[in-house]
């Protein structure tokens, strides 16, 4: 059975890291997803995902996400049903979040890079001169195009 979903949208709330009693990193967040189908003279439609995050990837959010920040999610659908405090039966669904990434420009979400956020220095391509890429390699007769 395939239960795998990929979404990309842009994040509805500040994302807070939580704990559970047994020391899990957990993080619940909301993306915003466009619709591909908008009808002539109406507005946008968005659909609003609710999505857990558990262990280093709720971490990872927590630390370089914040609200507005387009995110990629890659995850499974899990649902679950209860009962709310007026007795009627309820389903909740959302995404578990195994994977995510950053998408769009630094400028756009709002976010550091991930080497800049550890307080390395971003590596330096301007000093490469052409004696550092004198290796050329003409490999256009194996192409299969």
């Amino acid at each position: 059975m395939i239960n795998t979903v990929a979404l990309m949208g842009r994040l509805t709330y500040e994302p807070e890291l939580r704990t559970t009693p047994q020391g899990v990193s957990v993080l619940r967040f909301q993306i915003a997803v466009d619709r591909n189908y908008q009808r002539a003279g109406s507005e946008r439609q968005a659909d609003f995902i609710d999505c857990v995050a558990w262990r280093q990837t709720a971490e990872f959010i927590s630390r370089f996400f914040h609200k507005g920040s387009m995110i990629a999610v890659e995850g499974s659908i899990q649902t679950q049903n209860y009962t709310d405090k007026n007795g009627n039966q309820r389903k909740s669904v959302e995404v578990v979040a195994n994977n995510v990434s950053f998408c769009g420009s630094r400028n756009e979400t709002g976010t550091a890079a991930p080497q800049q956020a550890f307080d390395e220095p971003a590596p330096s391509y301007a000093s490469a001169g052409a004696s550092d890429f004198e290796e050329i390699v003409d490999d256009d007769d194996d192409l299969p195009f």
